[in-house]
Order: C-alpha cells, then sequence, then structure tokens
C-alpha cells in the first residue's frame, strides 16, 4: 500500500491551484479569481500563490467566490 502514496502526492502538487491574495500580511481571504471584487479593498500587491500555501497561512475561501 505504501508504493502507491509518493504517486497519489506527486499527483496532487501537480494540480494544486493557484489563488490570489492580498499581500498585507493581515488579508484573511484567498480568492481563485486575480479580479475578484474582494481584492479591490487591497491596499498593498496582489500576489499569486498556491491553495495549498494559502491554506497553511490560514486563509479562507472569500465570501464572493464561495
Amino acid at each position: 500500500m505504501k508504493p502507491l502514496l509518493l504517486p497519489l502526492l506527486l499527483l496532487s502538487l501537480q494540480t494544486d491551484k493557484t489563488v490570489y491574495i492580498c499581500d498585507s500580511g493581515k488579508a484573511p481571504k484567498y480568492h481563485y479569481d486575480a479580479k475578484c471584487r474582494g481584492l479591490s479593498n487591497c491596499n498593498y500587491k496582489t500576489v499569486k500563490t498556491t491553495l495549498t500555501k494559502a491554506k497553511k497561512e490560514g486563509k479562507t475561501l472569500c465570501k464572493w467566490e464561495d
């Protein structure tokens, strides 16, 4: 059963979705669309990251994209 774990892990890393966050350091949300209206309040730059990284940082999905 262990030999199956590595291919599954690699597959999940390859399909990690791109999301966008406000780079203020305090923004609690992530966004699938770089033009989401939830990002319009960002006074810092918007940066691209992965969904996994955003969730690790404690970010949750924007309510406009829920």
